[in-house]
C-alpha cells in the first residue's frame, strides 16, 4: 500500500507515478483535487488545439449556450425539464418500493416479477398506451417517464430483498415479528439506505429516458425538444451547450441526493 513516509515529508516522484498505475494504494484528498485539475487542464488543451468538424470549440459552446438562454428560452425549458423529472422521480420511487414491499408475500410477487420484466419493452411501443390512459401532454411526459424508472428500479430493489439473508429473518421471528412487520423491518427500514441509493441512481437514468419522452412529447416543451432540434439542424454548438447543461444539473443533483440520504441515513457515516 502507498502511504506518506511522514506528515509532511515529500513523497518520492517514482513511488508516485507507480502509485497512480497500482490499483487500492491510499492516495490523499488533495492529491486527487490536483489529480483531476491536471486531466481537467489536459483535456482542455488537447480539446482547444484540435480542429476536428465532428467537435465544436469551447467558445462556440459558450456563445451558443448564450444564445440559447437569451433567444430560445433554456433555462424554462431546464425547469420544466426538472419538474418532470422530479415528480416522475417521486412517483417510481414510491411506486417501486411499495411494489417489492408488497413481493414480500407469494400473492404479490409474480406482480412484481411482470413488473421487473417490462424494462426490455420500448417507449415507441407504449406511447399509444399511455396516450389513451392519460389527458394531456404533461401527463404523458410523467406517465412514461415514471414507467421507465419504476421498471428498472423494482428489478434492482427485488435483488437487495432477494439478498436478505435467512438469518436476519429467523432473527426478527425471534423478536417475536411475524407477516408484515418483518417486512417493514427488513425492508422499509433495513434497506432504507440502499432505497434511496437507487433512487439517486434512477435520477441519472431518468435524464438518459428524459430526452427520449419529450423528444416524444413535444407539446410542453422541455430541454429534449430543444437538443432534437439542435440536432435537426445539425448545430453542434448548442447541442453541446444543452449537454453540458445537462450535465452540470445531473453532478450537482446527484451530489444533494447523496446528501439527503447522509442526512436520513446518519449511520452511513460510521460505516
Amino acid at each position: 500500500m502507498f502511504q506518506r513516509t511522514g506528515a509532511y515529508a515529500p513523497v518520492p516522484l517514482g513511488d508516485l507515478m507507480r502509485a497512480l498505475w497500482t490499483p487500492y494504494v491510499w492516495f490523499s484528498r488533495r492529491s486527487i483535487v490536483v489529480l483531476i485539475g491536471v486531466q481537467v487542464a489536459v483535456t482542455l488543451g488537447i480539446w482547444l488545439s484540435l480542429r476536428a468538424t465532428w467537435l465544436p470549440s469551447p467558445v462556440g459552446i459558450i456563445e451558443a449556450w448564450r444564445q440559447l438562454i437569451v433567444n430560445q428560452g433554456l433555462l424554462p425549458n431546464l425547469l420544466e425539464s426538472i419538474r418532470t423529472s422530479l415528480i416522475s422521480l417521486v412517483a417510481a420511487g414510491l411506486l417501486s418500493t411499495l411494489i417489492v414491499f408488497l413481493s414480500t408475500a407469494p400473492l404479490f410477487w409474480p406482480f412484481a416479477k411482470f413488473m421487473a420484466a417490462l424494462r426490455f419493452l420500448g417507449f415507441a411501443g407504449l406511447t399509444y398506451i399511455f396516450t389513451l390512459l392519460t389527458k394531456n401532454g404533461d401527463d404523458l411526459k410523467v406517465g412514461l417517464l415514471t414507467f421507465g424508472m419504476t421498471v428498472f428500479m423494482t428489478t434492482s430493489l427485488m435483488a437487495e430483498v432477494k439478498a436478505i439473508p435467512q438469518s436476519s429473518i429467523d432473527h426478527c421471528r425471534t423478536l417475536d415479528m411475524h407477516g408484515w412487520r418483518i417486512s417493514y423491518e427488513l425492508v422499509l427500514r433495513g434497506k432504507l439506505d440502499t432505497i434511496l441509493d437507487l433512487v439517486r441512481q434512477n435520477a441519472a437514468v431518468g435524464w438518459t429516458l428524459l430526452t427520449m419522452v419529450e423528444g416524444l412529447v413535444r407539446s410542453s416543451g422541455g430541454v429534449g425538444v430543444m437538443l432534437l432540434n439542435q440536432n435537426r439542424y445539425f448545430n453542434l454548438d448548442g447541442v453541446f451547450a444543452i449537454q453540458i447543461t445537462i450535465l452540470l444539473y445531473g453532478l450537482l443533483q446527484d451530489w444533494f441526493l447523496g446528501w439527503v440520504r447522509q442526512a436520513v441515513c446518519p449511520y452511513l457515516a460510521t460505516e
